[in-house]
């Protein structure tokens, strides 16, 4: 937009008086793909070229708000300031002689000359100046006024004033103390922009400190303030290059990419001296020839899959000749199972069949191990002959030690191996000490300390691990902690007691046991059939929709994991996708912790039919209460999501914590 036009002396065309910032104090954060451009302000920003001025050489920016071009085809330019200029002038400080207005570089000016007002020996730029006494005055600092001094930014409804001299002091825009020239508002006083920070540009593409690789796709815009309430509307995102956040920051200057929901502090943005820590591995190859790398690919692995099905084509336990072997653990004999059943409407009604199906959530079909209570999801395993008996082992598990010396946390005693955990009442159903999940599978017990039991997942959990979700670096199992901290993929707490995975590079990096062992990297579930749902750690790229869970049609924070189809754009909670069927609902509106949330009954198999004569007339069915099992009947609670025992013929429900603790010293009649 021009306004006007004036006459320079030494340039024979008119001159336009351009305003580039016709819109200010407004200003509108626009990006490159926005449908709508947003008027002619920011067409004129995008298509104005910085170029320097000819009379003062310095550049001419956007900030300056108003210059002065050429009306015809000349490429002549100039500051508003510099343009109004006189070309000689009469200063009190010099009352014998007229000053003329000349270039710094002009070849009768001395350079050792320093400027009388302001006391610097510039260069560059223009000047007063007396050839016979050789006495000279900036430009700018002839004028009375801070004109040639102002910016129009359009972080500030004021023009703001740069500062004569050098200073130090604390940036508004960055938070960080500089030493430099500042831009002030002489309304408001108190806000302090350093230079550096004023002239930012206004879109950045961010990059890795050592190999220039651009960490994120899109160029970063510009902001100029992070409000509190954006920030929790967006679950108080974390910078993504130092992961501190922003709540002090509230009126600082941040980078972002609002698509990706990617923020970053300024310095953050665009320092590139450190290194990334995480560009470098903190250990070697060689030194961990079995290392763990987690999550695991799907549901179907497991830490025993990992330490002993090598050990399959070797073990001791193996089939006769009739596929039929005996288990200390089984009353019956196991078959081995080599050849699956797709069919889940043909079940087999023979014990000399050897076809069934496996695990398969998509097909409502579950068959669950117990030894490690995990899906079985391909063949060979073995199986129980008797039809009416559910008991499944992975061929893997059949290799479990006996007993294990020197565990890590608890190596004064030794723990020996059980189908089930010794003077434990119904389903054998105990708390894992190392996990604190229940668990109803094979149990490891102290032979010494009477409650200490672990599960078979627990008790060979490795003392190293790395994971996806902080790679490149290890992970160390972790006993105690001395302070409250949280877990790197779930946001949960970690309380200091707990049993975690800490790295010892990064110590603010902590993980639950639970979020790096119970959730795979890849989850089929029946909302969509079509495509593997992925773990995610972060914001989806160039997600056009707000956050909701699929499932729950509850809000979902990004921040937290979650699953994703990226094919169809679905999101869902990992509590909202139990990879293990064992309730048509999910837990997603009951108010859970964060170290069982999505994993409440993963250790848990249910499906056992027990009969209490003294109790109750019908057999009672070990499974998890839904909304509609109604309340218990001896605390009157809600059963919905805890496992209960079920009447199938009446209505009569009980907490299985009720029933433990109520009918602790009874005898159980008879187990179906």
């Amino acid at each position: 937009m021009w306004a006007g036009a004036t006459h320079i002396l030494e340039h024979e065309h008119p001159l336009n008086l351009i305003d580039l910032q016709p819109n200010y104090p407004l200003y509108e954060e626009k990006y490159d793909d926005d449908d709508d451009n947003g008027g002619g302000e920011l067409i004129t920003r995008q298509n104005f070229r910085r170029r320097p001025c000819d009379r003062c050489s310095k550049e001419i920016t956007w900030f300056h708000r108003y210059y002065y071009e050429c009306a015809y085809s000349c490429d002549y330019s100039l500051h508003k300031f510099c343009g109004e200029l006189p070309i000689t002038l009469k200063h009190t400080s010099h009352p014998a002689h007229t000053l003329n207005l000349i270039h710094l570089s002009h070849p009768l000016l001395d350079p050792r000359c320093f400027c009388v007002l302001c006391g610097r020996n510039d260069t560059v730029g223009l000047c007063y100046c007396c050839i016979v006494c050789r006495f000279q005055i900036h430009g700018n600092c002839t004028i009375a006024s801070v004109e040639d001094r102002l910016i129009y930014h359009p972080s500030h409804r004021h023009p703001l004033a740069a500062t004569l001299k050098p200073q130090l002091s604390e940036c508004n825009a960055c938070g960080k103390e500089h030493e430099g020239t500042f831009y002030i508002c002489t309304t408001c006083f108190g806000l302090f922009i350093h230079s550096d920070c004023a002239f930012l540009p206004e879109n950045l593409m961010i990059q890795n400190a050592t190999n220039d690789i651009f960490s994120h796709p899109h160029p970063l815009i510009l902001s100029y303030s992070f409000p509190i309430q954006d920030q929790k509307d967006q679950y108080f995102p974390k910078c993504r290059v130092c992961k501190s956040g922003f709540y002090d920051s509230a009126n600082t200057w941040i980078y972002k990419c609002e698509k990706c929901r990617y923020y970053a502090h300024i310095p953050c943005a665009k320092s590139r001296g450190a290194i990334n820590r995480l560009l470098i591995k903190n250990y070697k190859d060689s030194d961990y020839p079995d290392l763990l790398h987690l999550p695991f690919p799907d549901e179907s692995y497991s830490i025993p899959k990992h330490m002993f099905a090598k050990l399959v084509e070797h073990g001791k336990f193996g089939a006769d000749e009739g596929n039929y072997v005996k288990h200390n653990f089984h009353p019956h004999p196991l078959i081995l199972v080599r050849t699956e059943c797709n069919d889940i409407t043909s079940i087999p009604t023979s014990s000399k069949t050897t076809v069934i199906s496996c695990h398969n959530p998509m097909k409502k079909v579950q068959l669950l191990c117990n030894a490690c209570v995990r899906p079985v999801t391909s063949v060979p395993f073995y199986k129980c002959v008797n039809d009416d008996c559910n008991f499944v082992l992975h061929e893997w598990c059949t290799q479990l030690p006996t007993q294990v010396e020197k565990y890590p946390g608890h190596p004064e005693h030794t723990f020996i191996l059980h189908p089930n955990a010794p003077n434990k009442f119904l389903s054998s159903v105990f708390r894992c000490d190392v996990c604190q999940l229940e668990c109803n599978g094979f149990v490891y017990s102290c032979v010494e300390c009477y409650h200490y039991h672990i599960d078979v997942t627990c008790c060979f959990m490795p003392q190293n691990i790395t994971h996806e979700a902080h790679s490149g670096h290890l992970l160390s199992r972790s006993f105690k902690r001395e302070h409250l901290t949280s877990c790197l993929i779930c946001k949960d707490s970690i309380y200091p007691f707990q049993r975690s995975f800490a790295c010892d590079t990064c110590k603010d990096v902590v993980v639950h046991v639970g979020c790096a062992l119970l959730l795979p990297r890849e989850i089929r579930h029946k909302y969509d059939k079509k495509h593997p749902m992925r773990l995610s750690y972060l914001p989806i790229e160039n997600h056009k929709s707000e956050y909701f869970c699929e499932i729950c049609e509850k809000a979902l924070n990004p921040e937290k994991c979650f699953y994703h189809c990226y094919e169809c754009a679905w999101s869902i909670h990992t509590f909202c996708a139990p990879h293990i069927l064992q309730s048509e609902s999910s837990v997603s509106d009951r108010d859970v912790d964060g170290l069982k949330g999505p994993y409440m009954f993963v250790n848990i198999k249910f499906g056992g039919i027990y009969k209490f004569e003294r109790r109750h007339p019908h057999p009672l069915s070990f499974v998890q209460g839904i909304e509609s099992d109604g309340p218990c009947s001896n605390c009157g609670y809600a059963v919905k999501y805890h496992p209960i025992l079920k009447c199938q013929k009446c209505k009569y429900v009980i907490h299985f914590v009720c029933c433990r603790w109520k009918w602790r010293n009874d005898e159980i009649v008879e187990e179906i």
